[in-house]
């Protein structure tokens, strides 16, 4: 099967992930400078480290490190990647307006056969292709930080969205070594969001109300639940335990759980002390540089422990 070529949006840290996926599957990559991102941005530099990372850790051959390199071009010009793409991946700021603009220019510069996909994690899909004339060739793709690890790829529908057009970037996504997921309505957080930030929610109320601190929040889910979720997942459980128990375990524990429809008091009061996690070295926990780099390093390597050992990488 020949290999689609790829051009990917943006020179950022999802863009570069991205980028770097589709380059170790042996696909041509074309990564699009928007803004600063020639003079900000350092994406081969950025791709180089994660792959040495990779081949540290044994998951890919260090030899192969510069033939993957080979496989990624940068462009500042969108004619020329409109070219030159079967698809385009974009990861640019989270603004509707600026995304519907750089979509429907996408949408006159590309032949009708491009797919044209955005990594939104927040804006609706079928908003974003509001401004272009071929709405049935823009669907959602959200990958998971970091993209070129996380095997995880939402594929969002919109209401234009041709059936063709979801097969065929399902299909790319599979062939790239990703686990992509059908998103049948484009809803706000989509699919694993959604859970992932109703979680946030309880765990932020729990702390605010005095039940454990931070620390064993992380704790509790790391040793807990969390620890069995990438091998038994939700609705698994639920039937593996019972319809009729978790029936009774919600009918009692539901009333008590947080239900708030807006942020939280606690959340607010640290955005508003400019306690904003690891940008200002203190959030929920205090975080020295070394603590920091140590957190980055320890999930870069935890993620790659665990696909190996659930057989996912």
């Amino acid at each position: 099967m020949e290999k689609k070529k790829v051009a990917i949006l943006g020179a950022g840290v999802m863009g570069t992930g991205i980028a770097q996926t589709f380059a170790m599957k042996g696909h041509e990559v074309k990564i699009i400078y928007v803004y600063d991102d020639k003079d900000r941005a350092k994406p081969l530099e950025t791709m180089r480290e994660g792959l040495q990372v990779l081949a540290d850790n044994a998951v890919i051959d260090e030899n192969t490190i510069p033939e993957i390199l080979s496989k990624v071009s940068c462009t500042e010009n969108l004619e020329e990647a409109a070219e030159f793409a079967d698809i385009i991946f974009e990861c640019i700021v989270e603004n509707l307006a600026v995304k519907q603009d750089y979509f429907a220019k996408l949408d006159l510069l590309c032949p009708e056969s491009t797919i044209l996909a955005t990594n939104t994690s927040a804006i609706s899909v079928t908003e974003i292709a509001e401004k272009s004339v071929h709405k049935e060739r823009i669907i959602g793709t959200h990958f998971w930080k970091p993209a070129y690890l996380m095997p995880l790829v939402e594929v969002i529908k919109t209401k234009y969205v041709s059936e063709k057009i979801v097969k065929e970037t399902y299909g790319l996504l599979e062939d790239a070594g990703k686990c992509p997921v059908i998103v049948q309505k484009d809803v706000p957080g989509f699919l694993a969001n959604r859970m992932q930030h109703a979680l946030f929610r309880e765990a932020i109320s729990i702390v605010e109300n005095g039940i454990a601190t931070p620390e064993d929040v992380d704790k509790a889910i790391k040793n807990g639940f969390g620890m069995r979720l990438g091998v038994m997942a939700p609705m698994e459980v639920i039937d593996s335990g019972g319809i009729d128990l978790t029936y009774s375990i919600h009918d009692y524990l539901f009333p008590h759980i947080e239900n708030s429809t807006k942020p939280s008091n606690l959340l607010k009061e640290k955005l508003d002390e400019g306690k904003l996690g690891f940008k200002t070295g203190e959030g929920f926990m205090k975080w020295s540089q070394e603590e920091m780099e140590a957190s980055q390093k320890n999930l870069i390597e935890g993620l790659i422990k665990v696909a190996r050992a659930l057989g996912r990488i």
